[in-house]
């Protein structure tokens, strides 16, 4: 009756309840709350809305000239209650243009002329767009506004080269191209924030709207093209043997070779033609990219990723048998980790059709697609495969603000890059690999910028700051909400944040909100200590000699995380105690915590405070030893 009782009492006070600690919002924030777009019981407002745009693109790689040319029609529709007099156009790839903003230097061959507008029209309206002056983001001025509830039809006809030097996109070698963030898109018109104008300078990531598309890439002959989206036409640009292959590799848990080297080389795997043209389609997804070669073997497997139902995904790998030994068994690694991302952390059933490695140079993540190194080393690439496709939750199924909040993909990223480490490698090894990878300098390094609330937006945040903060930092307080929830709290609330969100354009107010929904609980105190703080990690252990049958242990928070940890009790005899102790303890007292331990009759040799992945800063002062 007690638990009936409770749960009615938290139902009935509700959102007064999640309330009652408030956290900072800036102004804008605390706009869209008032404004009713966001819900302080962690759920989209009611009045909440997100512009959609529907794209059809025709898309031609010369491998010759490497120029990458489109045609698009964009049907943009003005979901807000705001009469929008410009169109923000937003292309990433003009980061390559000498004159674009860069978070650093670059050579020679990663700089390109940028992108070239041959024609731009809005319902039908010819525009004198001249794009030499943009960077990543530039802005069209409409002749007529675009008022609320309405569409605007906006036709672009485009140009520009693939970058010599490989980085998120370019050139993998002659023959081999990565084309991502390819095509001119309209940018994010949000509730907090109106037009997304933050410029590309190739640290912080990308926020896009979930879109419909449909797209068509021609390439030469014996291109083989790798996309995000349903392939819609293999018989059309395969030849039939290559073509059954494919389809029967989606029904098929063993690996099977699509495309060989030999038959690459010998003009058996493509249509014969001087250009295929390869079709794709997908809606409510935040982008698309594609890659070709002529060259890169095609392996391919499926797995059951919805047990409910049975349906599939595909995994799939495309590589230069020459030089990617880490990929021989990337469809393995993918088919490992589509199953225990779907079925372990996050138990969300993997949302897409597919998810493709192609070797490149980025280890970067795209919807359906990553872009991964050969490291020479096959457990370290399967754990950056791991990472990349567990960003298939966040940012893309989840749709985050990547440039502002990056510690709500990166962050997460690198929790399930640990958990599924724990599963694949045991967790001496995962431990072992998080502290060196993602805490070891942040916790060692005592510079001002490593102690920047991680609420601070990413785009602001400057040297090791930034990657600790988006990395180590965000994903440490999520495993340490996870240990003071337990498992299946945790997940529940997880579960309850993803659903509120999934597709849409969470912030970190609707994540703190949706947790204290699903948990069922006020954790602000919590987020309170963890985001909107200087702290760091730093206990202190405080004890005297003492011959009470039950003792005091004090642990001091010099750091001021509420982080968890183990009280190791180690007497004479060679016994040891371990008790755990979770982030609860510092809830209500946040500076200090004692600890009463209950004396067995034995002498203890020392006693010591363990945090495991939570690395202290001075761990000279985490131990007491008897003399």
């Amino acid at each position: 009756m007690k638990k009936i009782y409770s749960f009615v009492l938290f139902s009935f006070m509700g959102i007064q309840a999640l309330m009652a600690q408030e956290l900072y919002m800036p102004r804008n924030i605390k706009a869209s709350y008032s404004k009713g777009t966001r819900a302080m019981d962690g759920k989209p407002g009611q009045n909440y809305w997100q512009n959609h745009g529907k794209y059809t693109m025709d898309i031609k790689v010369d491998a010759e000239t490497k120029m990458v040319s489109g045609t698009e029609e964009i049907l943009y529709s003005n979901n807000s209650n705001d009469t929008l007099k410009t169109l923000v156009i937003r292309f990433v790839n003009n980061i390559h243009k000498p004159t674009s903003p860069r978070s650093g230097s670059v050579s020679e061959d990663f700089l390109s002329a940028g992108l070239n507008i041959k024609s731009f029209y809005v319902d039908g309206e010819k525009y004198n767009i001249d794009a030499k002056g943009w960077g990543t983001v530039g802005d069209v001025k409409l002749k007529k506004p675009l008022h609320p509830k309405s569409k605007a039809n906006v036709k672009i006809d485009w140009e520009y080269p693939l970058s010599k030097e490989s980085g998120r996109e370019g050139q993998i070698d002659p023959n081999s191209f990565f084309v991502a963030y390819s095509y001119p898109r309209i940018s994010v018109y949000d509730d907090y924030n109106g037009w997304d104008r933050i410029p590309h300078a190739d640290r912080a990531e990308f926020y896009n709207d979930f879109n419909d598309y449909v797209f068509s890439v021609t390439a030469p002959k014996d291109y083989v093209v790798y996309a995000t989206g349903d392939f819609l036409n293999p018989d059309e640009v395969l030849q039939p043997e290559i073509s059954a292959r494919l389809k029967k590799s989606y029904n098929n848990d063993e690996v099977i070779h699509i495309a060989t080297a030999d038959e690459l080389k010998n003009g058996k795997v493509t249509a014969q033609k001087a250009w295929n043209t390869w079709k794709f389609a997908v809606n409510h997804i935040t982008d698309v990219c594609f890659a070709l070669s002529n060259h890169y073997v095609w392996d391919a497997a499926s797995v059951i990723v919805d047990s409910k139902t049975n349906r599939r995904s595909s995994a799939q790998a495309a590589y230069n048998p020459a030089t990617g030994q880490d990929f021989i068994n990337s469809v393995k690694y993918n088919i490992n980790a589509l199953s225990w991302f779907s079925n372990n952390w996050p138990g969300i059933p993997y949302p897409y059709v597919k998810t493709i490695a192609f070797q490149g140079f980025a280890d970067m993540e795209y919807p359906m697609m990553v872009n991964d190194s050969n490291f020479g080393d096959p457990v370290f690439a399967q754990l950056v495969q791991d990472h990349e496709v567990a960003h298939t939750y966040f940012p893309f199924y989840m749709g985050i603000n990547e440039t502002r909040y990056a510690y709500m993909d990166e962050g997460w990223a690198t929790t399930l890059e640990y958990l599924i480490g724990i599963a694949e490698h045991g967790k001496e090894a995962a431990d072992k690999f998080y502290k060196t990878f993602r805490v070891n300098k942040y916790i060692n390094d005592k510079s001002a910028e490593e102690d920047q609330p991680i609420i601070s937006m990413s785009d602001q945040v400057s040297g090791a700051g930034y990657g600790n903060n988006s990395y180590g930092k965000a994903s440490l307080s999520y495993l340490a909400l996870k240990d003071m929830l337990g498992d299946n709290l945790f997940k529940k609330a997880l579960h309850t944040y993803m659903e509120n969100w999934n597709g849409k354009h969470p912030i970190p107010w609707d994540y703190f909100n949706s947790m204290n929904a699903g948990a069922g609980q006020n954790l602000n105190w919590f987020f309170q200590n963890w985001f909107f703080t200087n702290h760091y990690i730093d206990l202190k252990l405080n004890y005297k000699i003492s011959k009470m049958a039950n003792f005091p242990v004090s642990v001091q928070n010099v750091g001021g995380f509420a982080i968890p940890f183990d009280l190791v009790i180690t007497y004479t005899d060679g016994k040891v105690d371990r008790v755990h102790y979770s982030p609860a303890i510092w809830k209500s007292n946040q500076k200090a915590a004692t600890i009463t331990v209950k004396n067995k009759g034995k002498a203890v040799k020392s006693i010591s405070v363990d945090g495991g992945i939570f690395m202290d800063a001075t761990p000279q002062d985490n131990t007491w030893t008897s003399k």
